[in-house]
């Protein structure tokens, strides 16, 4: 049980403080959220006086909070970036997610660094490089599997963090500059427009369309809940929920979803031998049933963990379509003010449910009310709470994409945390002690100064005594075991005994936190790591001074400058990814013979992007050139004039030929 890696984190998203504390208490082991800069989800913004209210809550449990500082720098924003990490340090913040390697020129605390996703980790002689340059963890790609994964975890001794849950990137994290040239607004810097989620028509070579008004670029959400053991068995330590952006249901159910099945694993050992510790303390009672396929999701899949297969898409739609709730029945042809609907579980007043059009478009209405056994056993009468759509007919199926009843139960109190103590209470010659020692072996110790006075009726005394001390219901402990060290039963008023108990767990408390043991900052190592390649394009994302001078002094000669520099006018990859439309249409050079990788085209109204295909590394292309309106921008590089970026490297970074 030395091996770090057998510490397994469930790692949770925070859009706000008061969410992270949500998080916490539903089991979370970590949580990750944004800063009032520089974070790669530019809506979700915190004050540092928040996050130091969210860390302190944090580490009354031994969990941690990592802040997100993992957007591409101009150089004007390195200063104010270092005094931010400086504030957030102080702020007791445990670890930084980065991808700006700039930063790691600058004079900062000493911070555990992690490497985001956004650094593109897909294969092990990367990893080793960050782990070398000072990163103590870093976020996977979320493309790998298994196997890569394993390979990750022989080449490297840091802790390796895999997404889990919630919304994929149809790019590979980092490699996606499609919003930037069309909108300039760059998700490397937190602004993404979602362009994955428009729909487009697929066309041939030749201009022959394949599909249409489909959502090519649109994935199914992570769901990785089959494959939890076998990930930690490859090597995973921090399980990651995405969803900066989501609302406190999501995080409340999803966190505690998989709070339960970390749980699973971490109380039965399989049968090689393989063990596994908590992160952090306490144990979660929940006064929900946690069930993923309530909150938001547009389908799920485990993506690539267990190698490339078909269903990963979300072509139909990228809302929320729901579960499948049942159909409809027969429709009330007077007044169309009803419809009755054969379900398999009951409909609540206020669900929500949905349903395609004949065109193929999700629709859907809110039911005002709802009355069981409408037309018989199984069957509800639903009374919308808006005009019945022409386009709802018998035999249409139906989904639920908002279970009011479950909603109720999550606005609530949904889940506590408690963490485990032992009591002893003793005489002493000057008067009584009250010793707690939690489950991580903290101690504290009260004292009473008060004279021992046998009590007449000591069966009766020992009861106040016994029951006045585990009144522990409005602290985070619970009680397990409470010996009682007398010669005989004192008598004591209750009000000192509550006076003792409230005064051992307030020591208690804050021996805890005094007791948090942050996290160390990793040394890179000396001589510096030479970087796995000496010429990178503005595939690596460098935009500032800092960040040159980092790949420099390791070693490489040859650096573009990132894409948001507007240095890039003709047509590049503006997306590179895994996911293959050639596959998903049964187009694949490797799948059918005489298949031919040409190009094709993604129409949406006036825009036509260019897939190119790359069969030997399995990626699909996405062409694309910078738009004029965009490429005028003045830009913080333009209008500070920085040229340090050679001339660019040929062959480098481009989009790769069929």
């Amino acid at each position: 049980m030395n091996d770090p890696r057998r510490t397994l984190e469930l790692l949770a998203p925070a859009k706000t403080a008061d969410f992270g504390i949500e998080a916490i208490h539903h089991g979370a082991d970590a949580v990750y959220i944004g800063g009032p800069a520089f974070g790669a989800r530019s809506a979700a913004d915190n004050t540092v006086e928040d996050i130091a209210r969210l860390v302190q809550h944090a580490h009354r449990y031994h969990a941690e909070v990592f802040v997100a500082t993992n957007t591409i720098l101009f150089d004007a924003e390195l200063e104010p970036a270092r005094k931010l990490i400086w504030q957030l340090y102080d702020a007791g913040v445990d670890a930084l997610i980065v991808q700006d390697m700039g930063l790691l020129e600058l004079d900062l605390p000493p911070i555990q660094l992690h490497a985001s996703t956004q650094t593109d980790i897909r294969d092990a002689s990367k990893a080793r490089f960050l782990q070398d340059v000072g990163f103590s963890q870093i976020v996977l790609a979320r493309e790998l599997s298994l196997s890569e994964v394993k390979k990750i975890a022989a080449a490297t001794t840091c802790q390796l963090e895999y997404f889990v849950h919630g919304a994929l990137c149809v790019a590979f994290s980092g490699q996606c500059y499609i919003s930037h040239a069309h909108t300039g607004r760059s998700a490397n810097r937190g602004e993404c427009s979602q362009a994955c989620r428009l729909p487009y028509d697929l066309k041939d070579q030749a201009g022959n369309t394949v599909a249409s008004n489909q959502h090519m670029l649109s994935m199914k959400d992570n769901n990785q809940s089959a494959n939890l053991r076998a990930l930690a068995a490859a090597g995973i330590s921090s399980f990651k929920i995405e969803g900066r952006y989501k609302d406190l249901s999501y995080v409340k159910n999803i966190t505690a979803h998989y709070r339960m099945l970390i749980d699973e694993i971490l109380e039965q050992p399989e049968a090689d031998g393989l063990s596994y510790r908590r992160a952090s303390s306490g144990r979660t009672t929940f006064f929900f049933t946690p069930q993923a396929d309530k909150t938001f999701n547009r389908g799920y899949t485990d993506y690539f963990t267990n190698d490339r297969h078909h269903g990963i898409e979300a072509f139909e739609s990228p809302k929320f379509v729901g579960e499948p709730i049942g159909r409809v029945k027969k429709i009330d042809t007077k007044g169309r003010k009803f419809f009755d609907v054969e379900r398999v579980a009951p409909i609540h007043n206020a669900d929500g449910l949905t349903w395609y059009d004949p065109k193929g478009e999700l629709t859907g209405l809110r039911v005002n009310r709802a009355e069981a056994n409408g037309g018989g056993a199984g069957i509800d009468r639903i009374f919308p709470a808006d005009p019945l759509p022409t386009d709802l007919v018998p035999g249409t199926s139906l989904f639920r994409n908002h279970d009011h009843e479950f909603e109720r139960a999550l606005e609530k109190k949904s889940a506590e945390r408690r963490i485990g103590v032992d009591a002893r209470f003793e005489v002493r010659a000057d008067g009584f002690a009250l010793t707690l020692a939690d489950e991580d072996g903290v101690c504290a110790t009260a004292t009473l100064a008060a004279a021992f006075e046998p009590a007449q009726n000591a069966e009766r005394a020992l009861a106040t005594v016994r029951d006045n001390l585990a009144k522990l219901g409005n602290t985070i402990f619970s009680l397990g075991e409470l010996v009682l060290d007398l010669p005989a039963a004192p008598f004591l008023p209750a009000a000192q005994l509550n006076a003792l108990r409230r005064e051992a767990v307030e020591k208690l408390e804050t021996a805890r936190l005094a007791a948090h043991p942050r996290p160390a900052r990793a040394a890179p190592v000396e001589p510096p790591v030479a970087y796995p390649q000496d010429a990178l394009s503005y595939l690596a994302n460098v935009l500032n001074d800092k960040a040159r001078a980092f790949y420099a002094k390791h070693g490489v000669k040859l650096i573009d400058a990132a894409y948001e520099a507007n240095a890039e006018h003709d047509d590049v990859s503006l997306m590179i990814t895994k996911h293959c439309l050639r596959y998903s249409f049964n187009l694949c050079p490797k799948e059918v013979k005489g298949i031919r990788p040409d190009p094709m085209q993604l129409v949406n109204g006036d825009e036509t992007l260019t897939l190119k295909f790359d069969c030997k590394r399995c990626e699909m292309h996405v062409v694309g050139a910078l738009r004029p309106h965009v490429a005028k921008m003045r830009n913080t590089v333009a209008a500070q004039k920085i040229n340090f970026f050679p001339a660019r490297s040929p062959s480098v970074g481009h989009a790769a030929n069929g």
